[in-house]
């Protein structure tokens, strides 16, 4: 029971997680940047956001961005923040899946334990894999930001990216710790095999076909 908690917790934190990323990937609240105080950026119009996307200008009348389309000239911190966050969204689909085909509730045409065990291993790396990409995409963007416009404060995206990225840390963690050996699976090497020449219970050889050869 403990061990289908455990995975049950670890799926549950992996999906918020994800959620978390696609939250941060999508929006363009990432950085705040001024040259100034808050009040003075937003009496003079220019507190400006950045994010993965678009470029805005925020004020107490106006709230506008622009659409960073110039491929070729965006810095490379943008660039590779980009393509870190877009494949950790689509790794978050197959892990997902992985991870509920290994749950004991599911059960599949010749499906094994081992089966299972394999499954969410690979889900669980490549939850994993995901936290990693959220997280250098998270501590690259604003260190590139400072350099370039001087950073003034971390905006909602960037903390979603953090949360994100730690929860999918922790649920691919969970997932593969609670996917070792199961010590609730009864091993075959401590199995007794009665015989009925002596009446009781005794360890003996396993024959090589169990299924035809034993005897109750």
């Amino acid at each position: 029971m403990a061990h289908m908690c455990r995975q049950i917790t670890g799926s549950a934190a992996s999906c918020a997680g994800w959620v978390g990323i696609i939250v941060a990937t999508a929006t363009n609240d990432w950085v705040r940047t001024c040259d100034y105080t808050v009040a003075t950026c937003v009496r003079m119009e220019e507190l400006g956001s950045r994010g993965l996307w678009a470029q805005c200008v925020i004020s107490p009348a106006l709230y506008h961005c622009v659409a960073l389309n110039q491929i070729l000239t965006l810095p490379a911190y943008i660039q590779t923040s980009r393509a870190l966050m877009i494949c950790a969204c689509l790794l978050g689909l197959p892990a997902m899946l992985l991870v509920l085909m290994s749950m004991p509730c599911v059960r599949l045409q010749n499906d094994t334990s081992a089966v299972k065990q394999r499954r969410a291993r690979v889900g669980g790396v490549l939850f994993i894999l995901m936290a990693v990409f959220g997280i250098i995409s998270t501590v690259w963007f604003p260190i590139g930001a400072h350099q370039d416009e001087g950073l003034m404060s971390f905006g909602f995206s960037l903390y979603a990216g953090w949360v994100g990225s730690a929860l999918c840390l922790l649920g691919g963690s969970m997932i593969l710790c609670c996917h070792g050996v199961d010590p609730g699976t009864p091993s075959r090497d401590n199995s007794f095999y009665y015989s009925r020449q002596r009446g009781t219970a005794t360890p003996l050889d396993p024959p090589a076909n169990h299924a035809k050869s034993a005897r109750v």
